[in-house]
């Protein structure tokens, strides 16, 4: 039996006449926000600055204490943040900005968890081929005591199968945080595209595409950044754990859209079964770079049961959940269009995974 633990939260109403406060017309808080050490977890600090940035390159680059976020030592502790895409900011609104940045070290070299250095030189050399992506980034939403929220604190809901895509109050939990979440995504100018309620109660998913190239990790990115943000005001905990709940509960994936512009053209469904053969050749390498922990996150999820293939083995299929590389029913029958890659966790760097997908299928690496 869990304690629930009451969340701290503060009464919006009395922040609301400090927000109402006009902000002068030549300040603009600028929220930089980057990847800590974890690979996983997002952190972020506001600067002031003197003007509106128009692009990234227009704010200066920071620092920040590394020792405080899994990434230097209190002896040399300073880590740097070069700004690469701008946003508008939903909670401040107005000429304020969110700016994702990459993390580099006092050497200049980049950050352990920096992939996006690596992902954009890909995403470079193959940016002939046109590759566009779409994640359905999956989530849990979670009670101050990290136990799924709305479920009851002495059992279980009932087991799966209203709860997808549910309506009614016994079938989802949280949809203020969802609907909240979307319209952040909207105005600050995320790529977000759709969301449901997941099978597991509590679970939800949104999608971001298409986006081309280095775009997809950058979104996605800003996206969480939200989704933890929004939850924030709301008193709950998003988690990314791709296997919040053991037992018959399903688990949280990151599943990736993929395409070339050869697989959207005609015969592409030819492009994508050659993709699809050198995908079965690197399935190892591959899993290792689906989730921070290079597959044992993934270990706990992909089981071969609750929609997924088994880690260890690879399959493909027409419109089967249960393999590791689905293709859509709608792009057999036409015969072009795209393939999704169902094995990257929840908690996946979308910039490693859009960066291998393009190695082994484009690049041959």
């Amino acid at each position: 039996m869990s304690t629930r633990v009451q969340p701290a939260v503060t009464d919006k109403g009395v922040l609301k006449k400090f927000l109402d406060l006009p902000q002068p017309k030549d300040k603009v808080m600028v929220e930089y926000i980057w990847i800590d050490g974890t690979g996983e977890g997002v952190r972020s600090k506001c600067k002031t600055m003197d003007f509106e940035p128009q692009k990234p390159e227009d704010c200066p680059v920071w620092n920040f204490d590394g020792s405080s976020t899994y990434q230097a030592e209190g002896s040399n502790s300073d880590m740097y943040m070069h700004p690469v895409a701008l946003f508008r900011d939903p909670f401040r609104q107005g000429p304020n900005k969110l700016l994702l940045c990459q993390v580099f070290k006092f050497n200049k070299e980049p950050a352990e968890t920096n992939n996006r250095l690596s992902c954009e030189a890909v995403m470079n050399e193959a940016k002939g081929a046109k590759p566009w992506f779409g994640i359905e980034q999956e989530y849990t939403m979670l009670d101050g005591d990290n136990y799924p929220f709305g479920w009851p604190k002495c059992g279980f809901p009932g087991p799966q199968g209203p709860y997808f895509c549910g309506v009614g109050a016994n079938k989802v939990f949280g949809r203020d945080v969802v609907e909240a979440h979307y319209r952040a995504c909207l105005y600050a100018g995320v790529k977000i595209c759709g969301c449901n309620a997941e099978v597991m109660p509590a679970q939800w998913e949104y999608q971001v595409g298409p986006c081309e190239g280095i775009e997809m990790g950058d979104h996605l990115w800003v996206s969480r950044y939200l989704l933890h943000r929004v939850a924030e005001e709301f008193g709950i905990v998003t988690s990314l754990d791709p296997k919040p709940m053991t037992g018959e509960w399903n688990g949280a994936g990151a599943h990736c859209n993929y395409s070339t512009e050869p697989m959207r053209g005609p015969g592409g469904l030819k492009v994508i079964e050659d993709a699809i053969a050198k995908l079965s050749r690197k399935h190892k390498e591959h899993i290792r770079a689906y989730d921070p922990n290079q597959g044992a996150d993934n270990l706990r999820r992909l089981t071969g049961r609750h929609e997924t293939s088994a880690i260890d083995d690879f399959s493909a299929g027409v419109a089967n959940r249960g393999s590791s590389i689905r293709i859509p029913r709608q792009v057999a029958e036409d015969g072009f269009g795209y393939l999704e890659d169902r094995r990257p966790s929840s908690n996946c760097d979308p910039y490693s995974v859009t960066e291998i997908i393009v190695r082994t299928t484009v690049l041959d690496q």
